[in-house]
């Protein structure tokens, strides 16, 4: 197992957002496709990409735009363009054989990035891999950062119970992220009660799409709801955080006499490390786009010169990345963001 420790982190400055994003001497293409622009998140991947790539290929850029059949249409126009290989953020995990078949036959190799494709698609072929972050995680991260808030602000557990009660705005039903991080957060409540700590009670979850003007509506109807029950959000996303928290100001929270309500987001989007910095959103747990881009181009310039990614340490993977014993998984930690270190973090 290939492991680095983090030493240090960035974010880039400026961000391109034309088609090409580069070109190296020798004028190495790579195919690059995010899965919708209009999601914050992956716009964000998606230029972070196009700043690292700038001097080292030629990055053919795409949108899918949500929709999975251009996203394969795409894939193919890319193989025929001469791509050296291809990287892939999933539109829907369903995509994932077809786009390893054609790369398969191709002999193009796909570096899947951020949504995960089914474990038999990556063990199908030697030339797949999958770069991304462990959503369990992030959601245990989340109420870490949410417990020990309550715990040294005790006032903010309403009914003294010891027990928060929380709801929380889901993304996508059935996508693996949705899945996962909500998951983790009620088995992160269990385990805090059974080391002496506070526990937790889910009054109510529901699915925002990943969108802030739907998580907005959706936590104003849970705040009519739940009048004054209402102790933490817990949000699969920061946009719906965001929503959540404009939902929240509507109510009087967050001004100078009115009260407080912890939200905890995730993806460490710029407009969330604003949110921390102006008071409102109290923590982001940062799924890593400058470590995922750096190590899904990292694997597929080495597969590009028949170097074999994990063996070969002249591979500049990036400082956080670990990989799976099968050595086709990379896994770029998340990092939580707080009041007490967004400052480190470079916001644009």
């Amino acid at each position: 197992m290939r492991i680095k420790l983090l030493t240090g982190f960035f974010i880039c400055a400026a961000v391109l957002s034309c088609g090409r994003g580069g070109a190296a001497s020798n004028e190495l293409k790579v195919g690059y496709i995010g899965y919708n622009d209009n999601d914050p998140y992956i716009k964000y991947l998606s230029d972070t990409m196009s700043q690292i790539a700038a001097d080292k290929v030629l990055l053919l850029r795409h949108d899918a735009e949500g929709d999975q059949n251009k996203q394969n249409d795409q894939v193919q126009t890319l193989m025929v363009q001469g791509v050296a290989g291809i990287i892939v953020n999933l539109v829907n995990r369903s995509g994932g054989p077809i786009i390893a078949e054609m790369a398969k036959q191709r002999r193009i190799p796909v570096v899947f990035l951020n949504r995960e494709p089914e474990e038999s698609v990556i063990n199908e072929w030697n030339q797949l891999y999958y770069v991304g972050s462990l959503d369990p995680d992030a959601g245990r991260m989340s109420v870490e950062v949410l417990t020990d808030y309550i715990k040294n602000n005790p006032s903010l557990d309403l009914n003294g119970d010891g027990i928060v009660q929380y709801v929380v705005l889901m993304g996508e039903p059935g996508h693996q992220a949705t899945v996962l991080r909500t998951h983790a957060y009620a088995d992160a409540f269990l385990e805090s009660k059974s080391d002496g700590g506070l526990g937790g009670e889910e009054l109510m979850r529901d699915s925002a799409m990943w969108q802030r003007n739907l998580a907005k509506e959706k936590m104003t109807q849970m705040l009519e709801s739940l009048p004054n029950r209402i102790e933490a959000v817990l949000s699969n996303n920061d946009e719906m955080a965001l929503g959540a928290i404009d939902a929240l100001k509507e109510q009087g929270y967050f001004t100078e006499d009115g009260p407080f309500m912890p939200v905890v987001g995730s993806d460490g989007i710029p407009e969330a490390i604003d949110a921390i910095e102006e008071g409102t959103l109290l923590a982001t747990m940062l799924n890593n786009p400058v470590d995922q881009d750096t190590d899904a181009l990292a694997i597929i310039l080495a597969l590009a010169r028949g170097l074999d990614p994990q063996a070969d340490l002249s591979v500049p993977f990036s400082n956080a990345s670990r990989t799976s014993a099968s050595g086709r998984y990379v896994w770029v930690p998340y990092i939580k963001i707080t009041r007490e270190n967004y400052r480190g973090f470079i916001k644009r």
